[in-house]
């Protein structure tokens, strides 16, 4: 069965795109990015940027909106058991250049391994504006906040 992501979520004044790989089931049945509650994504935002932390999708789009932040997916739509990178199949990228012309993107952010290999895979040109963070997900068992809350930082103050 073949799932669909998300649409980009970007204003007009984005200056920064964090970039993942495919939403999980959690996200999916969320209907937003990072839905799942044992992903570190959101508490990091919160931490990073002295916020409450955001529970609902209202909530999440304000957070980003006031800070500049863009989110999607580097594949839109794919073939997956479950919400492991590992299981993606038969991947549809997403158009990064034509998101970078909507708006004044200076920065992407790669939320994990697969989002970063796949992104360069397909854009090599887009390497210079990409800095790769380790995955945000519950699979990830490593500290990831202090290299995240740094890198947020340094590219939206």
């Amino acid at each position: 069965m073949v799932y669909m992501g998300f649409d980009p979520y970007v204003n007009a004044d984005s200056r920064l795109l964090i970039l993942g790989s495919f939403p999980s089931v959690k996200s999916r049945e969320e209907g937003f990015y990072y839905g799942n509650k044992q992903n570190r994504f959101w508490k990091i935002l919160a931490e990073c940027f002295a916020a409450p932390l955001p529970l609902t999708v209202p909530e999440k789009q304000t957070l980003l909106q006031k800070h500049r932040i863009a989110l999607w997916d580097i594949v839109t739509a794919c073939e997956i058991i479950g919400s492991m990178d590992k299981d993606i199949r038969h991947p549809q990228i997403a158009d990064i250049p034509a998101l970078l012309s909507q708006a004044p993107i200076a920065r992407i952010i790669t939320n994990g391994g697969t989002a970063h290999t796949l992104l360069l895979r397909h854009f090599p040109q887009l390497a210079d504006l990409c800095t790769p963070l380790p995955s945000t997900s519950p699979a990830n068992a490593r500290p990831v906040a202090a290299i995240w809350l740094q890198t947020l930082r340094a590219f939206t103050e």
